[in-house]
């Protein structure tokens, strides 16, 4: 089984990237959580509105500018991801340093590109 991975700022709007993020995660066959500000579905995956304590996450990919990050910094932490995606529009120097801190890998990368050129992994 692949590894989990929770959108973070997922969209039921196809023309938003975080959206588009899902169905590509999905379509390569990777597990999906979500959480967003409206409740919806995806390609069969329901965005959740709250901070569930999910577990087993191997990556966190965030669709949120790095204001609205800091209400999940610790969050994020507390699901204990080998990584954290920093999607372009989300690069945050102080959450990468937190994360680094926290024995979190955070990578500056488009979840889209990684996917697209089998990098992922």
């Amino acid at each position: 089984m692949k590894n989990e991975t929770l959108v973070i700022g997922a969209s039921v709007n196809p023309d938003r990237y975080s959206n588009r993020a899902v169905r590509a995660l999905r379509a390569s066959k990777y597990p999906v959580k979500a959480i967003g500000i409206k409740e919806g579905v995806v390609e069969g995956v329901k965005i959740e509105t709250e901070k569930i304590d999910f577990k087993n996450i191997d990556t966190v990919s965030l669709y949120l500018n790095p204001e609205r990050q800091k209400e999940y910094y610790d969050y994020i932490i507390s699901l204990k991801p080998r990584r954290v995606i920093f999607n372009p529009g989300t690069e945050n120097a102080e959450f990468e340093s937190v994360l680094k801190k926290a024995g979190i890998f955070a990578e500056v990368a488009c979840t889209l590109v990684l996917l697209r050129l089998k990098q992922y992994s």
